[in-house]
């Protein structure tokens, strides 16, 4: 059994930016020499998510209307009380999806559809940097 770790830092633009990790994740799987197994994508934030999804304009458009009817700014957040911080449905949002993804991988590949892609969602209102963790496990 071998394991492979990969660490990866993203500058986001602000809320709803998504980035595609797909091609990053292919590489350091095809990198590690592991055949087969587990990837694990993780955020170190908890106000990003990581989730499979076709990255495409119109779904991305989507998704980011459908967290405003779901989980909208304008209500209060016991979060928002708190801190003081506004970012309260940034953390509702990013939790209702998580903040961690695991996959198979086989042949050096990730398991992935044809319409499939590995991307993390910035959920906070300002671009930062987030960090991002990557480990394989497999033979």
């Amino acid at each position: 059994m071998a394991v492979h770790r990969a660490l990866r830092t993203i500058h986001t633009k602000g809320e709803g930016d998504m980035t595609d990790l797909t091609d990053w994740v292919a590489e350091e799987i095809r990198r590690s020499g592991i055949v087969q197994g587990v990837a694990c994508i993780m955020a170190r934030h908890t106000t990003v998510a990581v989730v499979i999804m076709e990255n495409e304009a119109g779904l991305q458009t989507d998704l980011r209307d459908s967290f405003e009817r779901v989980y909208p700014k304008g209500i209060e957040y016991q979060h928002n009380t708190k801190w003081g911080d506004g970012n309260g449905h940034s953390h509702v949002r990013a939790t209702s999806l998580g903040q961690t993804l695991s996959l198979t991988f086989d042949n050096g590949a990730p398991d992935l559809g044809t319409w499939q892609q590995i991307v993390l969602i910035e959920m906070d209102g300002h671009g930062r940097d987030r960090q991002i963790v990557l480990q394989l496990v497999g033979d």
